[in-house]
């Protein structure tokens, strides 16, 4: 099937099938991106140590910013080349192509530039003490010197996805991952590089990824593809993709925030290794959120073509099918937390009091985990149409607008309880904000369907 043809099916598949088929590749990959993700911090707790994973949680803030500027132009490039496939306008979408790739260069080398130039003051800032920085230097200036590499292969692998190439943008994740894990088994375990050799792992498998992504944006036969006179930025492009982007750049830089501030809420209320055990913790929960990313990435550009396409019947039973998913997988991880928190810590460290505060941490964070799933597909539901207000309203509401200040007043009554329940507190509160807003924005589109049916009816009256 040409690629042309993969595009069209998104107007006319059954949804389920069509679900099914962008997002199990997402799922697949983002699965084993969490599979690395285990298996890194692992190799470095087990192998460098406690301090080192508490330094790796330093770096957390690092990596949300980055990811903010990444989402900004990859997922603000791909909504938008999705919703123009929809409307069949191919030059446009090969055009939004071309300034996704010098978006991510210029963004990606002036994040590298700058974050070098004051790499210590942002980490003491970020919340490193004098036996984490170290740990977080070593692993940061390796990861922004590749921070180009970064933001290119993650907005290429979005653009696959946008293109009606689901399995390609699986394959290079899975390629990223299988490297990534042989390299810092050598790295690390191997050649006893620390934590420096799991960045270097990161950079290196993410380049060879890359390298494939571009020669298959360079076959002349796909419908985008890469040539000359589409990467001069053109500044209603820009525009678009900026617009829809800021609300997974905010998502992602309030999550940079709190982390921050949550690393310096840890430390001040329970030390460096509660900074570990929030590390782990985090680790986890991004586990099983990995599938919900993947489901919401599979959704995107079914959604986004419908809605272009105006089949609105087809954009809505694709949001239910990808709530009750993320749904479902998000209540086996509550489960599984519940029941052995301190079976999952173990696989992180040996450390006795990490253990203890990690198994605690764990059970802490999932409490109410599962409602997630339905906030953050909905998020990104309106995203994927351009309804850029409410998908900032509902990205900012439960981290910014909730865990802030909850992580701010909660301790002061329980300390470091009050730290870890503030996370809980504001999952709940920002899933009770966005169903009533979900459920009036139904009622707005059940209203734009009649009112074009009834304007069809009128001009074709039945004889």
């Amino acid at each position: 099937m040409d690629n042309k043809q993969a595009t069209l099916e998104l107007g006319t598949k059954p949804v389920g099938q069509l679900l099914t088929q962008y997002a199990l590749p997402a799922i697949v990959a983002m699965t084993a991106s969490s599979l690395y993700n285990i298996i890194d911090r692992a190799f470095i707790g087990q192998v460098v140590g406690p301090e080192a994973i508490a330094g790796l949680g330093i770096t957390f803030p690092f990596m949300n910013l980055s990811g903010a500027f990444g989402a900004a132009v990859g997922v603000g490039a791909s909504t938008c080349i999705s919703v123009k496939l929809g409307q069949r306008d191919y030059r446009t979408a090969e055009q939004l192509l071309g300034n996704t790739v010098t978006l991510n260069l210029i963004v990606g080398f002036v994040f590298m530039a700058v974050c070098l130039l004051f790499l210590d003051p942002i980490l003491r800032f970020f919340g490193a003490s004098d036996v984490t920085l170290p740990y977080a230097r070593e692993f940061m200036t390796v990861i922004l010197l590749g921070n180009m590499v970064t933001h290119m292969y993650f907005g290429m692998n979005a653009v696959l996805r946008a293109a009606g190439k689901p399995r390609h943008a699986m394959y290079a994740t899975l390629f990223t991952v299988g490297c990534n894990i042989a390299l810092v088994v050598a790295f690390v375990w191997w050649f006893r590089w620390g934590i420096r050799g799991a960045a270097l792992a990161t950079i290196t498998s993410q380049s060879l990824a890359l390298c494939w992504q571009m020669w298959l944006f360079s076959d002349k036969r796909e419908l985008l593809h890469l040539k000359r006179g589409i990467y001069r930025l053109r500044a209603d492009l820009v525009r678009n993709i900026t617009a829809i982007g800021i609300s997974p750049f905010l998502m992602n830089f309030t999550a940079c925030v709190i982390v921050i501030f949550m690393n310096n809420q840890f430390v001040h209320y329970g030390g460096d290794m509660a900074v570990g055990a929030y590390s782990i913790a985090n680790s986890v929960a991004m586990v099983f959120f990995m599938f919900v990313i993947g489901i919401t990435q599979g959704m995107q550009p079914i959604v986004g073509y419908n809605y272009g396409a105006q089949k609105l019947d087809r954009m809505m039973r694709c949001l239910w099918l990808a709530i009750g998913a993320s749904t479902s997988i998000l209540l086996v991880g509550w489960l599984l937390s519940m029941l052995f928190p301190r079976e999952i810590a173990r696989i992180f460290t040996s450390d006795p009091t990490l253990l203890d505060l990690s198994a605690n941490g764990i059970r802490i964070v999932m409490l109410v985990f599962f409602v997630v799933g339905a906030q953050a597909t909905i998020t990104n539901f309106f995203q994927s149409i351009g309804k850029v207000k409410v998908s900032i309203f509902l990205s900012l509401s439960r981290q910014l607008l909730l865990l802030l200040p909850l992580a701010y007043v909660l301790p002061r009554f329980w300390q470091l309880d009050g730290v870890w329940y503030a996370m809980p507190a504001s999952d709940f509160g920002s899933f009770a904000m966005t169903i009533p807003l979900l459920l009036w924005y139904i009622r707005k589109f059940k209203r734009s369907a009649e009112a074009t049916q009834n304007s069809r009816t009128s001009e074709f009256p039945s004889s």
